[in-house]
């Protein structure tokens, strides 16, 4: 298939298999979808389908929000009936989040790759550090700020998820953490926001690549791989539950920690993609 010796591709599909295990327990452990995990399984995956480097990245950021989709769902509804999530936040950022996946994805169809891994791997860095030191006096403060500032984390959350092929969880565990809530809180909360955001963010990058549909891979939906999408998705689904599980057992500051910690490795792996 492509050309592509056949060892090559069980090896690339067990390790996109392995991908899609990590994947769902991020999405249940700290309310993210686990792109940075996605996105540079998929980007070996489609060099060796000779994807022109100038569609590559979009391809992967568009599967990766495809993927992302069942296991922030599932993610969602378990943190749900453990009534950990703040409602009202999610109610708040909803429709600002969708405006800001809207203007991602239309800027990411169009923008060089650098410009958002540099984006996203400087906040990553300063998010990581901020957890890493903990403490009360990082905090913002110890209540939420008024609609229109939250309105604007939300448009914040939807913008950065579209760019680098994450639920948000990234941006809205930061925000929520800041304010006070607890990280049990902050990952729920997380989960519920991602459902419309990675919907939105995959119809948007399957519409921004449809004119490119000559150029990409058989089995793609604009700069959505239905392939990719597959392969991973499954996996994801099942093994999100034991991140809740985790979620929910470590104590807060361990999972600070944890969150801190992965955030410093996705910064690191921008970094290095860059060199």
């Amino acid at each position: 298939m492509f050309g592509i010796p056949l060892s090559e591709i069980v090896w690339f599909v067990a390790l996109i298999g392995i991908g899609g295990a990590l994947v769902g327990v991020l999405a249940g452990l700290f309310g993210i979808g686990g792109g940075a995990i996605i996105i540079p399984v998929l980007y070996e995956v489609f060099g060796l389908l000779n994807v022109p480097e100038h569609l590559r990245m979009q391809l992967c950021v568009g599967t990766s929000l495809a993927i992302i989709i069942p296991t922030t769902i599932r993610s969602y509804y378990a943190h749900k009936a453990r009534g950990t999530g703040l409602p009202e936040v999610v109610r708040i950022w909803t429709l600002p989040a969708i405006c800001g996946v809207i203007i991602g994805a239309t800027i990411a169809a169009h923008a060089p790759a650098p410009m958002f891994k540099i984006a996203f791997m400087v906040f990553a860095a300063a998010i990581s550090v901020r957890m890493f030191i903990g403490g009360e006096g990082a905090m913002l403060g110890t209540e939420l700020p008024n609609r229109a500032v939250m309105a604007g984390f939300g448009f914040l959350t939807g913008l950065i998820s579209s760019l680098v092929g994450v639920s948000g969880g990234s941006v809205s565990n930061a925000v929520l953490t800041l304010y006070g809530k607890s990280m049990q809180q902050a990952v729920a909360t997380s989960a519920g926001i991602g459902v419309p955001i990675t919907i939105v963010g995959t119809i948007g990058y399957a519409v921004a690549g449809w004119s490119r549909m000559a150029e990409l891979p058989p089995l793609s939906l604009g700069f959505v791989s239905l392939i990719g999408f597959a392969l991973i998705a499954p996996v994801s689904i099942y093994t999100a539950s034991y991140g809740v599980r985790l979620a929910h057992w470590l104590p807060r500051r361990r999972l600070e920690l944890a969150f801190a910690a992965f955030l410093a490795v996705v910064s690191l792996r921008f970094f290095v993609s860059l060199l």
